[in-house]
């Protein structure tokens, strides 16, 4: 944290879950110097730890053209071919190369010894490995250790202030970024003092924007800082109005909504109300298999007809011992008076995934030269309306080994950055601390104007007050940033207002209901 006007390495990274640290190892692999950057101390604090059903990976009964038709299927049409095409075709084979052989993740073995295949909503076949319930955290571990191991990268913790950008100008009529071309970051560390990190090439991989909203599955950090950076920085941003809710989380008045696991119905849990009605064969073909965005509304749907809070994922005709199957939900739900070997689960939607981001092409190149983006933050086109269940982690780890690798490459074609255009950081010029009842107001003004009008179900109307409102309070929240001192907080309510303007801006221009983008009118 010592420099403030060198560069810090030959490529930074901004977050260290798997699309960050899977990144991180193939530039690292290329010869590449890494200065690797996460938010907390706790590097395994990240979407890709939370991560409970599984990852798609090699599968006897699978073929790239089923996976792609099912992430075709379940994105309604909307996601990029070529995309799917990539994942489908590389995704599972490097889950063999990367994950289980190089990284040594164990997943969970059926009675025979053979890896456990299990399947989830809207996929046509079990081709999902999973360690237990905590795929993500296995992943997380062992990517953790090897990123450690490397001595070619560099680990810091603090916060991303901004992206650096300097003007760039190109008479080559077949240039493709726009004016702008990315040097580094601003980074505030924990002595309250924000630097300079300059790098020829800066990699965002800093997950997604749960946070934003009243229900999330999401950690604490996932409140759109890339996506609100990005933005600032002139980068393209495509399909904002694709907020994916997961359907089933845990519902307890003193407990975060912790994720039930999607594989729970795949392996015969069933959803039904409090008063015992089985609903979702009312909704689809499917019925509890059906498409995320489909069972998020029906239960939306039946909470408003029922007048209740919840409803319950019945688990009476489960295939497993969930004990064993789903250690970490069974322990976790217990913790708060919840026996799911003899009750069903309470449950309620929850903001899970962004499927939109900053626009990428095939090797995680951004609109702004010199920037790349890769897992959450990023959007490929793979997703398209909605999310297939696991493959986010198949497309952070696959598209941060092609980002890592094509930074290598374009290493020596980029040119000098120009550094010497880069000016310190401008601090504020009061060292007065922001009020924090002032900031947690904002958080839930914007958390509850999210859900309510920009939610699982909109319409024109709820967005018009969602942006009146978010309007309001941007203009403010400004105020705050110029006048007080920086802090993680003050800089995680600036980018989640940015973000959720965004969000609801996008969801009103689209007035075509598809896939994870529902409205009423």
């Amino acid at each position: 944290m010592a420099v403030d006007s060198e560069p810090v390495a030959q490529v930074l990274i901004l977050g260290a879950g798997a699309a960050g640290g899977s990144a991180a190892l193939a530039c690292a692999e290329q010869g590449l110097r890494v200065t690797l950057v996460a938010k907390g101390r706790d590097l395994a604090d990240s979407n890709t730890a939370h991560a409970q059903g599984g990852i798609i990976g090699p599968a006897p009964d699978d073929t790239p053209e089923l996976l792609a038709a099912d992430i075709i299927a379940a994105g309604d049409g909307l996601s990029n071919p070529q995309a799917v095409r990539l994942l489908a075709e590389q995704g599972p084979p490097l889950v063999g190369s990367l994950v289980i052989e190089r990284l040594g993740v164990e997943f969970s073995r059926a009675a025979n010894g053979t890896l456990d295949l299990t399947q989830e909503a809207a996929h046509s076949t079990r081709r999902i490995l999973h360690a237990d319930d905590a795929t993500g955290a296995a992943i997380s571990e062992k990517l953790i250790a090897a990123v450690r191991a490397q001595p070619l990268i560099r680990l810091l913790q603090g916060t991303a202030v901004d992206l650096i950008t300097v003007p760039h100008h190109s008479t080559d009529p077949l240039d493709i970024y726009r004016e702008n071309e990315c040097l580094g970051a601003y980074l505030l560390g924990e002595t309250g003092k924000v630097v300079r990190l300059l790098a020829p090439i800066t990699i965002l991989a800093t997950g997604g924007l749960g946070q934003i909203y009243l229900h999330t599955t999401n950690p604490e950090g996932a409140r759109g800082d890339g996506l609100a950076m990005a933005a600032r920085a002139g980068a393209t941003i495509i399909n904002a109005e694709y907020v994916q809710f997961h359907p089933t989380a845990f519902y307890h008045r003193d407990a975060d909504r912790f994720l039930i696991s999607e594989s729970m119905r795949g392996e015969g849990g069933r959803l039904r109300t409090r008063a015992g009605r089985f609903f979702m064969q009312d909704y689809h073909p499917l019925g509890d298999l059906a498409p995320r965005d489909v069972v998020a509304r029906a239960i939306h749907q039946e909470m408003l007809k029922e007048g209740e809070d919840f409803v319950l994922l019945d688990l009476s005709e489960l295939k497993v011992d969930p004990r064993e199957r789903f250690p970490t939900i069974h322990e976790t739900c217990l913790r708060f008076g919840v026996d799911i070997t003899r009750e069903p689960i309470p449950v309620v939607p929850a903001a899970h995934y962004f499927c939109g981001g900053v626009k990428v092409d095939l090797e995680g190149r951004s609109s702004v030269r010199r920037l790349y983006g890769v897992g959450e933050v990023s959007c490929t086109g793979v997703h398209g309306a909605n999310r297939l269940a696991s493959t986010s982690l198949l497309e952070g780890l696959l598209w941060g080994q092609r980002a890592g690798r094509d930074a290598a490459a374009q290493m020596g074609k980029l040119g000098d950055p120009a550094y010497s255009h880069v000016a310190p950081w401008q601090a504020a010029p009061t060292a007065e601390e922001i009020d924090p009842a002032l900031v947690i107001q904002d958080w839930v003004t914007i958390k509850s104007t999210m859900w309510n009008y920009a939610g699982i179900v909109r319409s024109s109307k709820r967005l018009d007050r969602a942006l009146a409102d978010l309007s309001y309070l941007e203009h403010r929240i400004e105020q705050f940033y110029r006048e007080n001192r920086l802090s993680d907080n003050l800089v995680g309510l600036r980018n989640a207002i940015q973000v959720a303007l965004i969000v609801t801006r996008a969801a009103q221009r689209n007035q075509v209901s598809r896939g994870c983008h529902y409205r009423i009118d």
